[in-house]
């Protein structure tokens, strides 16, 4: 295992969210290198520090007080919003603790997000490096979209967009079907320059057009989107702005 690809399983490292195998050859490394030793003390120190900042700490008596007091100077008569001072602070507690606990969530959230994207990756890499070897690419081979999309019928739940570039250099080659995400989804196999491309599709209930900036992992490069009800998810080892370009076009409206 090499620094990149350590360096990419250390915040799963951290949170022990690694199997077995791959947490002990992550310690492994990290104990003979320096630079990843490093990063991942910089990581926990972070993850740390985030942890504390989200921990309660009670306001001090003397904030308290001259809150109230200065709550209770602006609205003389009746006292902060008619609610009386000692009702007032209740109130001022209640919204720091809702910023908290709002806060907590949302980082909870968001790095749950992260985690399943991460290991979506990891599946699309796997499913791709698999398919080039001999006999796995695809299960109808044809660069014509007409009769790689029929295909697809009967196999799947749903029906995928499929296809072809060939006038932008990047010709179908055909499809396959594969399994990702814990779903059967489609794959559809595209080529340029004896490079090979895998568009992988199902459907998702996010809403709205999006493409994420490309990933580089052990050398393949990594897009994803959504497009119409579809997620899709491209992988090659071509070079990134080509791929970037290849993805912007099957991102795009359909042509005609």
């Amino acid at each position: 295992m090499d620094c990149r690809e350590v360096r990419d399983r250390l915040g799963a490292f951290l949170d022990e969210e690694l199997d077995p195998v791959t947490s002990h050859a992550v310690a492994e490394h990290v104990s003979s290198c320096a630079e990843c030793a490093a990063e991942l003390k910089r990581q926990r120190r972070l993850r740390d520090g985030l942890r504390r900042g989200l921990e309660y700490h009670p306001a001090p008596a003397a904030l308290k007080a001259r809150l109230v007091r200065d709550l209770d100077a602006a609205t003389p008569r009746s006292g902060w919003l008619g609610l009386g001072a000692g009702r007032a602070w209740q109130w001022v507690g209640a919204a720091a603790a809702f910023v908290l606990i709002a806060g907590g969530a949302w980082l909870a959230g968001s790095r749950s997000t992260v985690a399943e994207s991460d290991a979506i990756t990891g599946d699309v890499l796997t499913s791709h490096v698999r398919s080039l070897m001999a006999g796995h690419l695809t299960d109808v081979a044809s660069t014509d979209q007409h009769t790689v999309k029929p295909w697809f019928a009967g196999k799947l739940d749903f029906s995928p967009p499929v296809m072809d570039f060939a006038t932008d250099g990047y010709p179908l080659i055909g499809g396959r079907l594969d399994y990702l995400h814990g779903r059967a989804v489609a794959a559809l196999v595209y080529e340029r320059h004896k490079h090979v491309i895998n568009v992988f599709v199902w459907p998702t209930t996010e809403k709205g057009e999006a493409m994420t900036r490309s990933v580089t992992r052990q050398g393949f490069h990594v897009l994803h989107g959504r497009k119409e009800s579809m997620a899709y998810w491209i992988v090659s080892d071509l070079n990134a702005e080509e791929l970037e370009a290849f993805a912007r076009r099957w991102g795009a409206p359909e042509r005609g």
